[in-house]
Order: structure tokens, then sequence, then C-alpha cells
């Protein structure tokens, strides 16, 4: 059945339908209320109260149209037990006739304090005589769109659900319902329910989502999810990939020029990188590992086995600052191997440009650079492994693109982040990609030392810094703030690089934020690296990739402003050396009790993975992840936090369906839709 064939849709509704992802029928049936309001009874005025919406029934006994900044109506509706105002912004001539002295009105809204009492802004309401007709189920309130009214939700969704009741085979149950500990209802009486829910239901249980209704529906979104990941795999799978085992005699050479050891992790990820590679499948590996746990000349041993046999490596990283400290790297370690090593990022222009682009068409060993890299006048010879460094910060056709550059074959994937992700989330999350731990840090390395301090301290403070770079070291001080504007940023970085040259004359400080260009920027970073500057004044620019060993303090302001992921990336930046390192929150009171709770997890906890599972408890995993970048479906019912306990029965029945293509599809196509890709690419 087609949208089409509903009684009052036309092509200026299909469209509006679209804005909520509805293009199907089957789409309305899963477009669930976002909350009910109760109208199956009827609440005297004098039982109402501010903030909890009801449904009245009076007589008009005063209409009034008044002039206080702009036009008003206000009716004053009574009853036996007593009155309230009903006060309209918006009204016409009309509606003044309509509402005149002894009219009967049923109305709904919610009441609030106004000047002479409760009052309800703009109720919903109609004239009544004689009996009335109350609701018999809660009445749903749907998420909409501009220009499209609840009521032409609510007729469009009962349709659908009166003609699947006529036809069942308009709804085909995709989901076996065995196996789960409880039997699990139909598909159709879920819908129903959850559409219409009877009095007396457990309204919290409903809106935490947790009525067992939804379970119904939360179990089998998960699995579409997890089957819409698995498909992307085996179609990735189903290519061919350049096999990239054999003798790797400049791995071996550069373990031996690097002056130091692998740690256990390190040699372990690198052994199942290894083992994927020498597959004529492409590899779809993530590689996890806190901050500073060696990610970087992981990827580069990866990139010598392409190099080795004769083809090409690209890493790609978000930002300039980071790719250019990524290429300062990689240049040290291979150009006395003999590898061309080609930068290239939007900064590199001109004959620059054009002399880079030869070298990669010429079959460049090693390319590094940012999203440059997947630009369409960006051609490889032979591209035979792709390294994506902060994969969320990429979207997903950029992540394509540079997928799509292996002239024939599909280059093998290494995906690195520094953003330890909790199992429950990579799990569903990831379930497309082999997952590889560093969970070792190299020896040497000192735990930094966090303390939470208030804004009233910040004399203290300063004067700890000073001490600090007397002796020697350098330190950061980070800006934060609420608009993400990098204007606003920037002038607060501003400020307080002003007022810090002020407080601390003897001591060079330098600033960096967003609103620099990148070769203003990778100067003032240079400068910093090189001991330069003692203190460095910055935006969270710096949150990713900046190595500086000999900055061990960092001063975080407003830290509550910020999601521990995000809290604990910065404080990575300092500790990276020998030397014991501090970081110190220097927070606004007073502090809101998650606020409390994220400084409290920072302050007693260096481990990423553990700050992880929190902030995915605390703040969910669009802030772990940043959702919008990862290309990852907003689900629309099923929370992987709350409903991890559904997580492996998920994964169980995925597994049962995948070789079942017609479910397989349904499932795909009635959560997600055909064209969506969000799979890590």
């Amino acid at each position: 059945m087609k949208l089409a064939q509903l009684s009052g849709v036309g092509p200026k509704l299909i469209e509006k339908l679209a804005a909520l992802r509805i293009t199907r029928f089957e789409h309305l049936l899963f477009h669930l209320p976002s909350r009910f309001e109760d109208r199956t009874q009827l609440s005297p005025i004098r039982a109402l109260r501010a903030g909890i919406r009801a449904q009245i029934v009076g007589e008009v006994t005063h209409v009034e149209r008044v002039l206080r900044g702009r036009a008003q109506l206000l009716v004053v509706l009574a009853d036996e037990s007593g009155q309230v105002t009903l006060r309209f912004f918006h009204f016409h001539a009309g509606q003044i006739a309509a509402l005149k002295v002894g009219t009967r009105l049923l109305c709904y809204g919610e009441p609030r304090f106004g000047p002479s009492g409760l009052e309800i802004v703009h109720p919903e309401y109609r004239a009544v005589a004689g009996d009335i007709a109350l609701q018999e189920r809660l009445t749903p309130i749907y998420p909409a769109t501009e220009g499209l009214q609840q009521r032409t939700l609510r007729k469009l969704i009962g349709q659908a659900l009166a003609a699947v009741d006529k036809d069942p085979s308009l709804l085909p149950a995709l989901l076996p319902p065995t196996g789960f500990s409880k039997p699990l209802p139909e598909l159709l009486d879920a819908l129903k329910f959850l559409h219409a829910p009877p009095p007396g239901v457990d309204l919290h249980a409903l809106e935490a989502g947790n009525h067992p209704m939804q379970t119904r529906l939360k179990l089998e979104e998960l699995v579409a999810h997890r089957l819409s990941l698995l498909k992307f795999r085996a179609s990735v799978r189903a290519d061919r990939a350049l096999a990239l085992g054999g003798p790797q005699p400049l791995a071996r050479e550069l373990l031996g020029r690097l002056g130091f050891a692998l740690t256990g992790a390190q040699q372990r990820v690198g052994r199942e990188i290894q083992s994927d590679l020498a597959l004529n499948t492409p590899m779809l590996r993530l590689v996890q590992g806190d901050v500073g746990s060696g990610k970087t000349i992981i990827a580069c041993l990866a990139a010598l086995a392409a190099i080795q046999a004769g083809a090409q490596a690209a890493l790609a990283a978000p930002t300039e600052l980071l790719a250019e400290q990524h290429h300062q790297s990689f240049k040290a370690w291979l150009e006395p191997l003999g590898v061309d090593v080609v930068w290239l990022a939007g900064k590199v222009t001109g004959r620059a440009r054009e002399t880079a682009l030869a070298r990669i068409a010429g079959g460049a060993g090693m390319v590094i650079g940012t999203h440059a890299l997947m630009e369409e006048s960006v051609k490889f010879s032979n591209l035979a492994l792709a390294i994506i460094d902060e994969q969320h910060r990429f979207g997903v056709h950029q992540r394509l693109m540079l997928r799509e550059k292996g002239n024939g074959r599909v280059p093998h994937q290494l995906i690195m982040t520094a953003t330890p992700i909790p199992r429950t989330l990579a799990m569903t999350a990831y379930a497309d990609l082999d997952l590889s731990i560093i969970d070792e840090l190299p020896p040497g390395r000192s735990p930094v030392k966090t303390v939470a301090l208030p804004s009233s301290r910040r004399d203290e403070v300063i004067e700890r810094i000073d001490a600090a770079c007397a002796a020697g070291r350098q330190a950061y001080w980070v800006c934060t703030l609420i608009d993400e504007s990098e204007l606003l940023e920037a002038q607060a970085a501003n400020a307080s690089f002003e007022a810090l040259r002020v407080a601390l004359p003897k001591l060079r400080v330098g600033l960096v934020h967003g609103r620099l260009k990148a070769r203003e920027k990778a100067e003032v970073m240079a400068q910093f690296k090189a001991g330069a500057i003692d203190l460095l004044v910055a935006t969270t620019v710096i949150e990713v990739g900046v190595d500086v060993p000999r900055a061990s303090l960092m001063v975080i302001e407003n830290p509550e402003r910020l999601g521990l992921a995000q809290l604990h990336q910065l404080r990575g930046r300092v500790g990276r050396g020998a030397i014991q390192s501090s970081c110190v929150l220097l927070f606004q009171p007073p502090l809101g009790e998650l606020s409390r709770q994220r400084l409290e997890v920072l302050r007693e906890s260096n481990d990423g993975f553990l700050i992880a599972e929190k902030d995915l408890e605390l703040r969910g995993p669009g802030e772990l992840l940043g959702t919008r970048q990862t290309g990852l479906p907003t689900l629309r019912i099923a929370d992987i936090v709350r409903d991890a306990a559904l997580l492996p029965f998920a994964e169980r029945l995925a597994a049962s369906l995948a070789t079942q293509a017609a479910a397989v599809d349904g499932l795909i196509e009635r959560w997600i839709g055909p064209k969506e890709s969000y799979a890590q690419a």
C-alpha cells in the first residue's frame, strides 16, 4: 500500500511527511508518539495545578479584549468549583464571536500562574452541549514538522492501523517471537497499544521507555541496526583487496631505529592488523587506545606493509594541526627508510599542490593529509591501505570517498580513535568492524593528578603556573564556552590571554584558537613544542594530537561545560613525559548534580575506558561518539544505554536472521530506510 492511497494525502502532504522520514505507508505505523495527554477524564477547575495538563469543562462568564503591549483576548471559564482565565495572543473576530458569554467549552491545556491567578494560554477547546463524549484512550502527541498538525498525523496513523487490521500482510512479522525470556507481543498489538494506550496505563514506564509493548519494538530496532552494519560488512568483505603479507624488512628496520620497545598491547594489536592485511579481503579494523597509548607507531607499521608490497598508504586526520603532527612523525620514521612521504591539506596550494598531486599519482608510498585527500582531484596509483584518525570527526561520505580511491580494489581500512568506547556501545555502533584495544601505556608515564577548584581560587592557580614554569615546565590554559562559535571562543581565549600576560609578566604566553589560520596555529604550536612558549592559552582546538612532553600542567576553565570524554582528551595533552603532571578543573559554582558527578569521575580516574563508561551513562552515546558525525542513525525507540540488557539477545537474533534475505531487507527498510548508509566506511 502507498501513502498516496490514504484519504487526504496529496503531493504537498507527502512532502511534509518526508521531512519526518515518513516515505512509505509502513513508516506511519512506526512514527510513535513522543508523549501522551490524558483526555479520558474531566478535572474540576479548582483541582487544576500549575504545570500539569488537564481537561476541563465550563461556561464562559466573561470575555475581554485588552491591550497590554499587544492585543490579548481574555476569556473567563467557570464551573461549580471555581474559575480559570483562558489567554489568547493570536485570535480573530470570528473567534471572539464564538466565545460569547454563556457558551459551554471543553478545554485542554497546561495551567500556569498569571496576573489574575491560574490561567491557560492558548488551550485546545471546542464548544459542547449536553453529554460530553470523552476520549476512551490516551491522546498521542507525535513528533511533527512545520505545517503538519497533530490531528492530521492522528488521522493518517489511524487509517494506517485500520488498513493493517483489515489486511495483516501489510505489516509482515519479520522478527521471530521465540527465544525471549517472556513471550513477545504481536507487532500489531504493540503498535496499537503505543499509538493509543488505555486509561490507567503505567505512564511512568511508558515515558521512561520501559513498557513491555515498547520492548517488542526496541528489540526489532536493535536487530535492524545490527543487521544493516553486518550487511555493509558482508558487502565490503565480498570486495577484493591487495594481500599485504610476506616478509617485512622495512618494519624490522624501523623498530630497530625507534630507541624504545613496543608495549605488549602494541605488539598484540600489531599482530592482529598484520593478520588482516595478509588476506585479500579488505581489513575493517578499529583500533582504540587511550591518549598516549602509542596508536601512531602501530599505524606506521601497518602503512609499511603496504609500502613494502609496492603499494600506497594514506592517513587522513580531521584537523590540519593533527595531520601536520602525523606528517612530522611519519617523515622522521619513514624518510630514513627511503619512503616518499607526501603532505596534502587545504593550505597546500598552487605549485606545491600540483607537485604533491603528481607525487601521489606517481606512487608516493605514504600520503598524509586532511579532508583534502578525499577530493576528486587526488588520484592514487595503487592505494592499498586507508588510515582514518579520530574517525568520528569525519562524515560518512568523506570516509566512503577515500575508500573508493583504490582503482578497482578496495583499500584495507584501519580506523583509530583516542576516545575509548565501552563494549556496550562498540558492539552496537561498530558491528561492522573488528576491534583492537591498546590497553597499556608506555613505561615511564605517570598518571595525571586532577583537582577541581572553584573559580574564586583563580589567583592561587595562576601562582602555581608561575612556579611550574619557573622550574622549567610548560602549561596549558584552556578556555571553553557553552556556545561553540569559533568567534566567541576566540574572544574568550583572547581575553584570558591578555589577563594572563598581565598577571604573569615574566612568562612567555602564547595563544591558539580556531579563528587563527592553519599556518599561524602551526607556528604557535611549533614554538610551544620547542619550548619558546611557557604558557599556551588555547580553546579546545588542542584536544587531539598535540604532543609536548615538557607540558606538565593544564588548567581547564569552566570544565562543567564539557563532557567527560572531551575533558579526558584535553587532560591527555599533559602527562606525556616522565614528569609528574597535574590538571586543574577551574569550575564556576554552583555546580549542577550532573556536572559535579562528571568532575568527580575525572578527579578519581585516569582510566579512559572507565571514564567512557561513565560518560555513556551520564550523557549518552551522542556525546561520546558525536552522533551527527558518526553517521549513526538516530534510534527511534531503543536506547543503547538503557536497553543494554537487550543487546546480546539482539545480536543473537540478528545472527539467526542473517541468511534470510527478505527478513533482513524488510527490517532495515522498516527502521532505517533503503538508502541510508551509516556504516563506518
